[in-house]
């Protein structure tokens, strides 16, 4: 590596950190002023808190690195255009692409690390920290396993929801366990679908199983419809759903073909699995128009126009970025067009942003 980029690198480097570090710390302050009050009227230790920001960090982190990346370059580019820097490179017959190097090389590793921390590390800690939030704080009964079933226990009932899609507040695949007073199997229901209207569960394709007391064995009746009253609502089941960031790539993955090996539509959860593989890609498009802009900037602009430049593209790609998510999850658009669209409308944006100030 040239000096030069070695400049660059380490510069970069220096100022990522220290953004990385202020925006993390802010969040995890306002984040915990939110949620004090909270912990401590579920008469939890101040300690508690402290662990259930501590389980947050690596999915604040992961978040914020593309806009930390974004603002080290602008504020690097930008210095060593107020210096003449960059002036003098051009004279010397070093392009901009020279300088690009380094910097697209960090965006890489950066979107390596983006993705790492999404599969390995954020998953556990996520979990750990809804797990403190919903059974700790909000004492939520429901809880959920691996697999994204969700297990409720209520009074001499147990349910098993095989799925929910918030979307369209259905449940895909419940079972009802009713026990008597000696836990014994009184009545077992298991349905095909569940929906909310007016305050009630409609079940369909319902199979009834009733306990028959002279004997012992159990009564089977089927019903196409089913009106059932649950001690819980739309609302409790997106708290407690698994979400997308708790599971890995591979296990999201695994989740999919379950899904639609029992015959129940996936194409949300397709979205996300694409979501996985391009949002660290932002990184590099991060690296690219910060580039761009800081050395197209002039020396009366000064420093804060550039980053305020940037951090106005960042905060419209996550308007596109999440607006096309949305598209997806609606079957809008298909998951990989609805993953991929903003990275490649801000793709196009950042070339165009690179022959400009070439």
């Amino acid at each position: 590596m040239s000096i030069i980029n070695t400049y660059i690198s380490r510069e970069i480097s220096k100022y990522f950190c220290m953004v990385l570090g202020m925006v993390v710390g802010i969040y995890l302050v306002v984040d915990f002023l939110e949620k004090i009050d909270d912990f401590l009227e579920a008469g939890l230790p101040l300690s508690k808190a402290l662990v259930f920001l501590l389980y947050k960090v690596p999915f604040i982190v992961s978040q914020i690195i593309p806009v930390g990346i974004l603002l080290a370059v602008l504020i690097v580019f930008g210095l060593m255009n107020k210096n003449n820097e960059i002036l003098a490179l051009k004279s010397s017959g070093i392009s901009l692409y020279h300088m690009l190097k380094p910097v697209l090389l960090i965006g890489l590793l950066l979107s390596v690390l983006v993705f790492l921390l999404a599969e390995m590390i954020v998953p556990v800690t996520m979990g750990k920290a809804n797990s403190i939030w919903l059974r700790q704080v909000r004492h939520e009964q429901a809880m959920t396993t691996r697999e994204k079933n969700i297990w409720i226990k209520g009074d001499h009932l147990i349910t098993h929801i095989r799925d929910y899609n918030p979307r369209s507040k259905t449940i895909l695949g419940i079972t009802l366990n009713h026990f008597d007073d000696k836990f014994r199997l009184s009545k077992r229901i298991d349905a095909r679908e569940a929906t909310f209207m007016a305050g009630r569960w409609l079940l369909k394709d319902a199979i009834v199983q009733r306990l028959q007391p002279q004997d012992g064995s159990y009564a089977v009746t089927f019903r196409a419809k089913q009106i059932q009253r649950l001690d819980f609502a739309p609302d409790d089941l997106e708290r407690v759903a698994k979400k997308a960031e708790e599971m890995g790539f591979f296990e999201l993955k695994d989740h999919i073909t379950k899904t639609e090996a029992e015959g129940y539509d996936a194409s949300r959860y397709r979205v996300d699995l694409h979501a996985k593989i391009a949002f660290p890609m932002v990184c590099i498009l991060m690296c690219m128009m910060g580039t761009g802009i800081a050395i197209r900037g002039k020396n009366r602009e000064g420093l804060p126009v550039s980053i305020a430049y940037g951090i106005g593209i960042a905060f419209l790609y996550w308007i596109a970025y999440s607006f096309c998510l949305s598209l997806g999850k609606s079957e809008v658009l298909p998951p990989i067009v609805a993953a991929w669209a903003a990275n490649l409308i801000f793709l196009s944006v950042g070339g165009v942003i690179l022959l400009n100030a070439e």
